[in-house]
């Protein structure tokens, strides 16, 4: 039995995610837990002709529906509105994320649990926080996904260069999953050299690409169906690497580095960071190594200097709120 939980299934982003996974030959059970409207959503993705079984549970049924799980997606939270900044989101969404990773703890402490709630620089601090209090952190198996800036620079660059292959172009993208810290390696996509311009252009339509999004929206959303793509995306990643073995699966995301003591050691030593988003090679027990910093250009480690000093301040809100509530 492979179990699949998404957290917030009856949302924008949870909805699309959970069709998608629906898909997946992979999962037996599909659990879909929300405050409102879960199970009506399983009812409905129910009737799709895919092996696995789909079941809903409504608030008072967390528990349950967390119950044994191998995987738990969580999109739970607030959309980001116009004006709202991700600092705005974090005070909403803190007290949803560490709700859920109680239930995780209690329920399905190995669980391999993959964050989108935002701030996700923040977020998966608190997770692995409510975790260590329950001596049920592995940071191998907690993980920010910060996909859709993978996701995000391949169709931004293709845009600018049509010889690209969107689908099989897969950039790096290093530091954290908003604003500043998000640094993308676009030096490293073969053949490409980028003008000063067009790297300042495509720099900050990557970083801001959700503002973008929010504003077309016009106070009705953020980016919800990209967001489900790039989830699902990583999930499978996750699922094709711990249920069906297979190898070499990478890809860029929000972790803990002490998930690979010896690999991260000395970018540790030098920024004092404990969590990075970065290219990471998955194994049966979610992260198999932390794959090394590629050589950066001028321009990315200027970027990468200015993102610094935002994680830290980020990561530290996170662990604050369940270290010291006082604070927050």
């Amino acid at each position: 039995m492979v179990k699949v939980v998404v957290c917030g299934a009856a949302g924008g982003i949870g909805q699309p995610l959970s069709l998608l996974l629906k898909q997946s030959e992979l999962i037996t059970h599909l659990a879909l837990y929300d405050v409102v409207n879960a199970p009506g959503v399983a009812a409905d993705l129910s009737h799709i002709n895919t092996r696995s079984t789909v079941t809903g549970h409504g608030k008072e049924a967390m528990n349950e529906a967390l119950q044994g799980a191998h995987t738990v997606v969580i999109p739970a939270g607030v959309p980001r509105k116009p004006g709202m900044t991700r600092d705005d989101l974090f005070k909403i969404n803190a007290g949803i994320i560490r709700d859920l990773s109680e239930g995780i703890a209690r329920n399905c402490p190995t669980a391999f649990i993959l964050v989108i709630s935002n701030p996700v620089n923040s977020t998966v601090p608190i997770v692995a926080e409510v975790l260590k209090q329950h001596g049920a952190f592995d940071p191998r198996r907690v993980f920010g996904i910060s996909t859709l800036d993978v996701v995000r620079s391949s169709r931004f660059v293709y845009e600018l260069d049509s010889s690209i292959d969107p689908k099989s172009t897969r950039v790096t993208v290093i530091g954290g999953h908003s604003g500043v810290t998000i640094v993308p390696v676009l030096s490293k996509i073969p053949g490409q050299k980028f003008t000063k311009d067009q790297l300042d252009l495509l720099t900050h339509r990557i970083q801001y690409g959700g503002d973008e999004v929010v504003k077309a929206k016009d106070g009705a959303g953020s980016a919800t169906l990209s967001m489900a793509y790039a989830g699902a995306r990583f999930t499978l990643a996750i699922l094709e690497a711990t249920v069906a073995g297979k190898t070499g699966l990478v890809e860029s995301t929000y972790v803990n580095l002490h998930a690979d003591e010896e690999g991260t050691a000395a970018f540790r030593a030098r920024t004092h960071l404990e969590y990075f988003a970065q290219d990471v090679e998955f194994g049966r027990e979610g992260v198999s190594k932390i794959l090394p910093l590629p050589e950066l250009s001028a321009y990315e480690q200027a970027l990468l200097d200015a993102a610094v000093p935002e994680l830290k301040v980020n990561i530290n809100k996170g662990t604050a709120f369940i270290t010291d509530a006082s604070k927050i």
